[in-house]
Protein backbone atom coordinates (compact mmCIF):
# COMPACT_ATOMS: atom_id res chain seq x y z
CA UNK A 1 0.00 0.00 0.00
CA UNK A 2 1.32 3.89 -0.72
CA UNK A 3 2.06 6.22 -3.31
CA UNK A 4 3.93 8.60 -1.64
CA UNK A 5 7.42 6.68 -1.04
CA UNK A 6 10.13 9.47 -0.67
CA UNK A 7 7.81 12.17 0.15
CA UNK A 8 8.26 13.82 3.52
CA UNK A 9 5.84 14.38 5.66
CA UNK A 10 5.93 18.12 5.54
CA UNK A 11 5.85 18.41 1.95
CA UNK A 12 2.86 16.08 2.48
CA UNK A 13 1.11 18.14 4.48
CA UNK A 14 1.77 21.16 2.66
CA UNK A 15 0.26 19.57 -0.37
CA UNK A 16 -2.46 17.19 0.62
CA UNK A 17 -2.29 18.19 4.03
CA UNK A 18 -4.13 21.15 3.64
CA UNK A 19 -7.18 19.67 2.43
CA UNK A 20 -7.15 16.29 4.11
CA UNK A 21 -6.64 18.26 7.68
CA UNK A 22 -10.66 20.13 7.21
CA UNK A 23 -12.19 17.07 5.56
CA UNK A 24 -11.01 15.17 8.96
CA UNK A 25 -13.54 16.88 10.74
CA UNK A 26 -16.36 16.03 8.98
CA UNK A 27 -15.45 12.47 8.26
CA UNK A 28 -14.35 11.75 11.76
CA UNK A 29 -18.15 12.84 12.65
CA UNK A 30 -19.10 10.15 9.97
CA UNK A 31 -17.20 7.68 11.37
CA UNK A 32 -17.75 7.52 14.91
CA UNK A 33 -21.35 8.21 14.81
CA UNK A 34 -23.03 5.30 17.18
CA UNK A 35 -19.62 4.18 18.57
CA UNK A 36 -19.14 3.60 22.26
CA UNK A 37 -17.06 6.62 23.43
CA UNK A 38 -15.29 4.24 25.90
CA UNK A 39 -13.80 1.87 23.17
CA UNK A 40 -10.69 2.15 20.67
CA UNK A 41 -10.58 3.50 17.43
CA UNK A 42 -8.03 3.10 14.51
CA UNK A 43 -6.69 5.53 12.16
CA UNK A 44 -5.43 3.21 8.85
CA UNK A 45 -2.98 5.09 6.65
CA UNK A 46 -2.75 7.99 8.80
CA UNK A 47 -0.04 9.39 6.67
CA UNK A 48 1.58 12.64 9.09
CA UNK A 49 -1.74 12.48 11.36
CA UNK A 50 -4.39 14.97 9.81
CA UNK A 51 -7.19 12.85 11.20
CA UNK A 52 -5.24 10.95 13.72
CA UNK A 53 -5.44 14.73 15.50
CA UNK A 54 -9.27 14.68 14.94
CA UNK A 55 -9.32 11.36 16.53
CA UNK A 56 -7.37 11.89 19.43
CA UNK A 57 -9.03 15.43 19.67
CA UNK A 58 -12.71 14.12 20.32
CA UNK A 59 -12.01 10.80 22.01
CA UNK A 60 -8.24 11.25 23.75
CA UNK A 61 -5.18 10.25 22.45
CA UNK A 62 -4.86 6.79 24.60
CA UNK A 63 -7.72 5.72 22.37
CA UNK A 64 -6.77 6.05 19.03
CA UNK A 65 -4.54 3.90 17.35
CA UNK A 66 -3.05 4.42 13.63
CA UNK A 67 -0.95 2.72 11.01
CA UNK A 68 0.90 3.79 7.99
CA UNK A 69 3.33 1.70 5.83
CA UNK A 70 5.61 5.18 5.26
CA UNK A 71 8.17 4.93 8.15
CA UNK A 72 8.56 8.94 8.10
CA UNK A 73 4.51 9.58 8.01
CA UNK A 74 3.81 7.01 11.26
CA UNK A 75 6.91 9.10 12.90
CA UNK A 76 5.37 12.36 12.09
CA UNK A 77 2.07 11.46 13.55
CA UNK A 78 3.36 9.71 16.78
CA UNK A 79 5.57 12.93 17.33
CA UNK A 80 2.08 15.31 16.69
CA UNK A 81 0.29 13.16 18.86
CA UNK A 82 1.67 11.59 21.72
CA UNK A 83 -0.10 9.42 23.71
CA UNK A 84 -1.63 7.66 20.79
CA UNK A 85 -0.19 4.17 19.43
CA UNK A 86 1.71 4.66 15.93
CA UNK A 87 2.84 1.72 14.18
CA UNK A 88 4.39 1.26 10.59
CA UNK A 89 2.08 -1.23 8.66
CA UNK A 90 0.09 -1.78 5.88
CA UNK A 91 -3.56 -1.77 6.02
CA UNK A 92 -3.71 -4.99 4.25
CA UNK A 93 -1.44 -6.56 7.43
CA UNK A 94 -2.58 -4.36 10.15
CA UNK A 95 -1.02 -6.00 13.15
CA UNK A 96 -3.85 -6.01 15.50
CA UNK A 97 -5.94 -8.90 16.99
CA UNK A 98 -9.63 -9.53 16.01
CA UNK A 99 -12.21 -6.80 17.33
CA UNK A 100 -10.04 -4.93 18.87
CA UNK A 101 -11.65 -1.83 18.07
CA UNK A 102 -14.85 0.03 18.13
CA UNK A 103 -14.23 1.86 15.10
CA UNK A 104 -11.40 1.98 11.82
CA UNK A 105 -11.46 4.59 9.61
CA UNK A 106 -9.39 5.20 6.08
CA UNK A 107 -9.35 9.04 5.05
CA UNK A 108 -8.22 9.19 1.60
CA UNK A 109 -6.31 5.54 1.46
CA UNK A 110 -8.66 3.22 0.15
CA UNK A 111 -7.56 4.05 -3.53
CA UNK A 112 -3.77 4.05 -2.64
CA UNK A 113 -4.32 0.08 -1.26
CA UNK A 114 -2.58 -3.03 -3.10
CA UNK A 115 -5.46 -4.34 -2.72
CA UNK A 116 -8.65 -2.81 -1.83
CA UNK A 117 -10.56 -5.48 -0.74
CA UNK A 118 -7.86 -6.94 1.71
CA UNK A 119 -7.46 -3.92 3.35
CA UNK A 120 -10.85 -2.94 4.21
CA UNK A 121 -11.41 -6.49 5.28
CA UNK A 122 -8.45 -6.44 7.34
CA UNK A 123 -10.01 -3.20 9.23
CA UNK A 124 -13.62 -5.30 9.46
CA UNK A 125 -11.24 -8.07 11.17
CA UNK A 126 -9.59 -5.71 14.11
CA UNK A 127 -13.03 -3.67 14.39
CA UNK A 128 -15.56 -5.67 16.87
CA UNK A 129 -18.87 -7.48 15.66
CA UNK A 130 -21.09 -4.10 15.55
CA UNK A 131 -18.63 -1.83 15.09
CA UNK A 132 -18.32 0.76 12.50
CA UNK A 133 -16.00 1.02 9.33
CA UNK A 134 -15.34 3.97 7.63
CA UNK A 135 -13.44 5.47 4.68
CA UNK A 136 -13.19 8.07 2.23
CA UNK A 137 -11.95 8.83 -1.27
CA UNK A 138 -12.12 11.93 -3.37
CA UNK A 139 -14.62 12.42 -6.06
CA UNK A 140 -11.53 12.23 -8.97
CA UNK A 141 -14.00 10.62 -11.37
CA UNK A 142 -17.11 13.27 -11.11
CA UNK A 143 -14.91 16.19 -10.94
CA UNK A 144 -15.50 16.98 -7.30
CA UNK A 145 -11.82 16.60 -5.90
CA UNK A 146 -9.45 19.19 -5.16
CA UNK A 147 -7.03 18.88 -8.11
CA UNK A 148 -10.04 18.23 -10.38
CA UNK A 149 -8.95 21.50 -12.17
CA UNK A 150 -5.56 20.41 -12.32
CA UNK A 151 -6.17 16.85 -13.98
CA UNK A 152 -8.78 18.80 -16.14
CA UNK A 153 -6.49 21.60 -17.36
CA UNK A 154 -3.70 19.09 -17.81
CA UNK A 155 -5.43 16.71 -19.74
CA UNK A 156 -6.39 19.57 -21.99
CA UNK A 157 -2.73 20.10 -22.54
CA UNK A 158 -1.20 16.30 -22.57
CA UNK A 159 -4.08 13.52 -24.04
CA UNK A 160 -2.28 11.32 -22.19
CA UNK A 161 -2.63 12.66 -18.82
CA UNK A 162 -4.39 9.90 -16.64
CA UNK A 163 -5.36 11.20 -13.99
CA UNK A 164 -6.96 9.94 -10.66
CA UNK A 165 -10.21 9.23 -11.82
CA UNK A 166 -9.68 5.47 -12.35
CA UNK A 167 -8.15 4.80 -9.30
CA UNK A 168 -10.26 2.55 -6.68
CA UNK A 169 -13.12 3.93 -4.87
CA UNK A 170 -12.79 7.49 -6.82
CA UNK A 171 -16.19 7.14 -8.46
CA UNK A 172 -19.88 7.18 -7.11
CA UNK A 173 -20.82 3.44 -5.38
CA UNK A 174 -16.88 1.78 -6.00
CA UNK A 175 -16.42 2.25 -2.48
CA UNK A 176 -19.61 0.60 -1.40
CA UNK A 177 -18.69 -2.83 -3.75
CA UNK A 178 -15.07 -2.54 -2.13
CA UNK A 179 -17.16 -2.83 1.55
CA UNK A 180 -19.61 -5.01 0.76
CA UNK A 181 -16.63 -7.45 -1.07
CA UNK A 182 -14.89 -7.05 1.93
CA UNK A 183 -17.56 -8.91 4.25
CA UNK A 184 -19.15 -5.61 5.85
CA UNK A 185 -22.81 -5.09 6.68
CA UNK A 186 -25.35 -2.64 6.39
CA UNK A 187 -23.64 -0.60 3.86
CA UNK A 188 -24.19 3.05 3.05
CA UNK A 189 -22.87 5.54 0.93
CA UNK A 190 -22.45 9.61 2.08
CA UNK A 191 -20.45 12.53 1.10
CA UNK A 192 -18.42 15.10 3.03
CA UNK A 193 -16.70 18.23 2.10
CA UNK A 194 -14.31 20.51 2.84
CA UNK A 195 -13.58 24.09 1.87
CA UNK A 196 -9.98 25.77 1.68
CA UNK A 197 -9.48 29.45 1.23
CA UNK A 198 -6.25 29.97 -0.70
CA UNK A 199 -4.55 33.15 -0.28
CA UNK A 200 -3.81 33.00 -4.64
CA UNK A 201 -2.92 31.00 -7.65
CA UNK A 202 1.20 30.97 -6.67
CA UNK A 203 -0.12 29.20 -2.21
CA UNK A 204 -2.23 26.98 -4.78
CA UNK A 205 0.54 26.41 -7.21
CA UNK A 206 3.32 25.69 -5.54
CA UNK A 207 3.04 22.74 -3.52
CA UNK A 208 2.20 20.86 -7.04
CA UNK A 209 6.53 21.09 -7.37
CA UNK A 210 6.91 19.20 -4.41
CA UNK A 211 6.37 16.03 -6.33
CA UNK A 212 3.92 14.48 -4.02
CA UNK A 213 1.48 11.67 -5.21
CA UNK A 214 0.25 11.35 -8.83
CA UNK A 215 -0.39 15.07 -9.70
CA UNK A 216 3.37 16.16 -7.99
CA UNK A 217 5.22 13.04 -9.92
CA UNK A 218 3.17 14.23 -13.30
CA UNK A 219 4.81 17.95 -12.81
CA UNK A 220 8.06 16.62 -12.17
CA UNK A 221 7.75 14.58 -15.52
CA UNK A 222 7.81 17.76 -17.56
CA UNK A 223 10.38 20.06 -18.72
CA UNK A 224 10.99 23.28 -17.89
CA UNK A 225 8.49 24.37 -20.69
CA UNK A 226 6.40 21.91 -19.68
CA UNK A 227 6.23 23.40 -16.14
CA UNK A 228 5.88 26.55 -17.18
CA UNK A 229 3.48 26.03 -19.59
CA UNK A 230 1.07 24.23 -17.19
CA UNK A 231 1.51 26.71 -14.68
CA UNK A 232 0.35 29.55 -17.33
CA UNK A 233 -2.78 27.33 -18.42
CA UNK A 234 -3.67 27.03 -14.88
CA UNK A 235 -3.20 30.96 -13.96
CA UNK A 236 -5.58 31.56 -16.51
CA UNK A 237 -8.28 29.52 -15.16
CA UNK A 238 -7.98 30.24 -11.70
CA UNK A 239 -6.34 34.23 -11.69
CA UNK A 240 -4.03 35.62 -9.36
CA UNK A 241 -6.47 36.18 -6.86
CA UNK A 242 -7.59 34.96 -3.69
CA UNK A 243 -10.00 31.90 -4.00
CA UNK A 244 -11.23 28.85 -2.39
CA UNK A 245 -11.85 25.43 -3.53
CA UNK A 246 -14.47 23.18 -2.44
CA UNK A 247 -13.86 19.69 -2.48
CA UNK A 248 -16.24 16.51 -1.76
CA UNK A 249 -15.27 12.87 -1.19
CA UNK A 250 -17.25 9.62 -1.37
CA UNK A 251 -17.89 8.19 1.83
CA UNK A 252 -18.85 4.39 2.49
CA UNK A 253 -19.82 3.20 6.06
CA UNK A 254 -20.24 -0.60 7.02
CA UNK A 255 -20.85 -2.86 9.95
CA UNK A 256 -18.67 -5.52 11.38
CA UNK A 257 -20.95 -8.51 11.17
Amino acid sequence: MGSFGGVSAEAYARFMGRFSAPLAVPFATVGLEGVHPGTRVLDVGCGPGMLTLELARRRGAAAVSAVDPEPVFAAATAEACPGADVRVAAAEDLPFGDGEFGAALAQLVVHFMTDPVRGVGQMARVTAVGGRVSACVWDHAGGGGPLSDFWRIARRLDAGVRGEASLSGAAEGQLVEIFERAGLGDVTQTVVESTVALRGFDDWWQPFLLGVGPAGRYVATLDAAGVARLERALREELGDGPFAVTARAWTAVGTRV
